[in-house]
C-alpha cells in the first residue's frame, strides 16, 4: 500500500519515526523501498552526488522531473517527495505552481519540497492552494549558496533560533504539509517539532524530529571528500566495490572471463551448415 503524507501524519501523533533516504536513480532506489524505508526524496543533490558538481544550483526542471519518475517506476509504495530545483520557484507564482505540477502530473510524487525563507510563504500558499501537497525546507538552505558564500549550522543563537521557530510556524499556516529542517541546533529543533502539527524531518537537525534524512551515498560509505558532521555510513561499500572491479578487469586480461559457460551457442547441427554454406560462398 502506498505510503502518503496522511501516513506520515499519523507516524507523527502515534510517535513513529519516519525513515527517509534521499536518492536518484532505478537500480538504487529498488534497494531502499526493498529496506522498507517510509520516504524517498529526489532531491537536487543529485547534481553533486551523480554529476559531479559543487552545488545544487545547475539542477533543473527536466532532470529532476527524469530522475523522479525513474526513482517512483523502482519505488511505487514509498512516499515520494520531488525537490523543486533552483528557479522553478523563484521566478513567479505561476511558474512555482507550473512546476510544482509538473511533478504530481509526470513524476507520480505525492509531496513537492521548497527551500523556503519568508519570502517564499506566498509560493508555499499557492502550491498548496493548488491541491499539492509541499515541504518546507528551512534552515541552511544550499541554494542560496551563492548568496550565503559557505553553508553553516542554523539556529545557534536566542534571536536565529527565535526566527526559525516562528518561520516555521508561518510555513504551516501557509499550507505546508511538512517540515524538512537541515542543519539546524537540536534544541530549536525540539521545539519546531513539538510545536508542529505537521511532520518535522530531520536533516542533521537532531534526534528529537519526527523523521531522519540522510543522502543514500553517505548511508553507504561512498562519499568522498569532506563530509557534514551529521553524515553517518552504515556500511563501508567503497573497497568492496573497487575490489569487485578490480576482479572484474584482472579476469578479462587473464581470459578467465567470459568462460564458455557464459557464452551463447549455435543450435545443434547448425554449425555444419554454417559451415557449409560458408564453403559455397568461397
Amino acid at each position: 500500500m502506498k505510503i502518503t503524507i496522511s501516513d506520515l501524519i499519523k507516524a507523527k501523533q502515534d510517535g513513529r519515526k519516519i525513515a527517509a533516504v534521499s536518492c536518484y536513480d532505478y537500480t538504487t532506489a529498488r534497494l531502499v523501498a526493498q529496506a522498507g524505508v517510509d520516504m524517498i526524496l529526489v532531491g537536487d543533490s543529485a547534481v553533486q552526488v551523480l554529476l559531479g558538481h559543487e552545488t545544487t544550483l545547475p539542477a533543473t526542471m527536466d532532470f529532476m522531473v527524469t530522475i523522479t519518475e525513474a526513482v517512483r517506476r523502482a519505488a511505487p509504495d514509498v512516499c515520494l517527495v520531488a525537490d523543486m530545483p533552483f528557479l522553478s520557484y523563484q521566478t513567479s507564482i505561476a511558474d512555482a505552481v507550473r512546476n510544482a505540477g509538473r511533478f504530481f502530473q509526470e513524476t507520480g510524487a505525492l509531496i513537492v519540497k521548497v527551500e523556503a525563507t519568508a519570502a517564499h510563504l506566498d509560493v508555499i500558499k499557492a502550491i498548496s492552494d493548488a491541491g499539492m501537497a509541499v515541504m518546507a525546507h528551512i534552515g541552511i538552505r544550499p541554494q542560496r549558496i551563492a548568496q550565503l558564500g559557505k553553508l553553516k549550522a542554523e539556529g545557534t543563537t536566542a534571536a536565529l533560533a527565535f526566527e526559525l521557530v516562528e518561520l516555521s510556524q508561518k510555513m504551516v499556516s501557509a499550507g505546508a504539509s511538512s517540515l524538512l529542517l537541515e542543519g539546524t541546533a537540536r534544541e530549536v529543533s525540539q521545539i519546531v517539532t513539538e510545536t508542529s502539527p505537521v511532520p518535522v524531518i530531520s536533516c542533521g537537525s537532531g534526534p528529537d524530529c519526527d523523521g531522519q534524512i540522510l543522502i543514500i551515498s553517505d548511508i553507504l560509505g561512498l562519499s568522498s571528500g569532506k563530509k557534514p558532521k551529521f553524515a553517518k555510513a552504515f556500511a563501508q561499500l567503497g573497497d568492496p566495490i573497487v575490489q569487485a572491479l578490480r576482479d572484474y578487469a584482472d579476469q578479462i586480461r587473464s581470459g578467465q572471463y567470459p568462460s564458455d559457460e557464459q557464452c551463447y551457442h549455435i543450435k545443434p547441427g547448425q554449425l555444419e551448415k554454417l559451415q557449409q554454406m560458408l564453403t559455397d560462398l568461397c
